[in-house]
């Protein structure tokens, strides 16, 4: 039997595992379902259409599947999934999608998202991603693999945050972040490479100077978009197969990368 505290309020429909564990004063819509070992700590609402894998853990006040903020949102059937081993901390709020996308926001796995983090309809989210406190992600966002996002930073619906990218504390993000890149400001600018975050993945000193390289050229050489494409799919890419997510940031942008 699931550990449900008697003054939870759960839907009929609702669908918990029996190792979940259900806190004081939570409440639980209808068509959600809660993975194995899954915890809602207290005063956590999950409204409606919600998928909640295993190992999660959700803190007070979080709202997860709500009615989304989109003006064109018209009260159809979407949902919000949610993958495994995720910390959701307080006041976090996760909308669901919309008819105009996939009507699916969907959150991988082994992600933190600390206090009032904002994830709006339409979204994706990877794994392995860091966003820090009043990160507000706008709505058909896609964010790649191990990024990390700096507290207040807000991203431009239709961006594209792709893997091992860092966006600095209150950075306005009004175009895609290119893979490894680390950028800051307001609008923001491109700082050079994720650096450190290679060295803690224990990457080593010939993939580092390699990516150097590609970013120069990407972002320092003056050549277009497409000349930089040549150069790292001809030069680079056979020595290094991490080119290839600089190569995808490059070639799948419709707003154009941040520089």
């Amino acid at each position: 039997m699931s550990h449900i505290h008697p003054t939870a309020i759960i839907a009929p429909d609702a669908c918990i595992h029996e190792t979940a564990v259900i806190g004081p004063y939570c409440i639980i819509g209808e068509a959600v379902t809660i993975g194995a070992h899954s915890v809602l700590h207290r005063h956590v609402v999950v409204s409606k259409n919600t998928r909640i894998g295993e190992y999660n853990e959700v803190y007070q006040f979080a709202s997860l599947g709500e009615d989304c903020q989109d003006l064109k949102y018209a009260g159809e059937e979407s949902w919000l999934e949610i993958g495994d081993h995720n910390t959701i901390r307080e006041a976090c709020s996760f909308h669901r999608g919309t008819a105009h996308d996939k009507a699916l926001t969907k959150i991988g796995s082994h992600n933190l998202f600390m206090v009032n983090t904002h994830i709006a309809h339409d979204c994706v989210v990877g794994n392995h991603n860091i966003l820090a406190n009043n990160v507000g992600v706008a709505g058909h966002v896609h964010i790649g693999n191990h990024t990390i996002i700096g507290g207040n930073a807000g991203i431009h619906q239709f961006c594209r945050i792709d893997d091992y990218s860092l966006i600095g504390g209150a950075s306005l993000i009004l175009k895609d972040v290119a893979a490894f890149t680390m950028v800051s400001g307001n609008p923001a600018s491109a700082h050079g490479l994720n650096i450190e975050g290679m060295r803690r993945k224990g990457w080593s000193k010939d993939t580092i100077n390699v990516l150097r390289q590609a970013y120069k050229t990407i972002f320092r050489s003056g050549l277009t978009t497409k000349e930089a494409l040549v150069i790292l799919e001809e030069q680079l890419l056979p020595t290094e197969p991490k080119i290839q997510l600089l190569i995808n940031s490059l070639a799948s942008s419709t707003r154009g990368v941040v520089r």
